[in-house]
């Protein structure tokens, strides 16, 4: 009976210690903007740090990706969505956010940024398209995010 109350506090234990552990290195769900596309492009994640993001800290986006072809260049289109309402665009050139030239296989965009203490906490959307050198549609995918509660003392 001892041995059987052990083995269930261990099995509890190591539940809990998997609950807190996997969501931080668990990548994002995302999803191809067209889903019958065929994009030069394939993302095979996104892993966010730290996951939520505070608000007031450094915010890293990492994209995992792959390609067929090498890629000499080109633009990142970001737009940031709230609730469902469209509040944010920006264009980053692709070799600020990568090493260029890209070449073929695999390779990682990396976009670094601090989000203002003034950021409203709660769920966001980011549509991110990219385009090659010739303005050429490489990919495009959505995914979501979440902005926490806590913020940082400087605010």
């Amino acid at each position: 009976m001892e041995m059987i109350q052990y083995n269930r506090f261990t099995a509890h234990l190591l539940l809990l210690s998997l609950i807190l552990v996997v969501p931080l290195a668990v990548a994002t769900d995302v999803k191809y903007c067209d889903k019958q596309g065929e994009y030069d492009v394939k993302v095979q994640g996104v892993e966010i740090s730290p996951n939520p993001i505070a608000r007031g800290q450094p915010a890293t986006f990492s994209i995992a990706a792959t390609t067929g072809a090498a890629i000499d260049g080109g633009k990142l289109v970001i737009e940031v969505s709230y609730f469902g309402w469209h509040i944010h665009s920006e264009t980053h050139d692709l070799c600020d956010e990568t090493s260029c030239p890209v070449s073929t296989g695999d390779f990682v965009v990396s976009h670094s940024q601090v989000l203002p203490g003034y950021t409203p906490p709660g769920p966001y959307s980011l549509k991110m398209k990219m385009f090659d050198a010739n303005k050429r549609e490489l990919t495009c995918i959505g995914f979501d995010f979440s902005i926490g509660f806590a913020s940082s003392v400087s605010d």
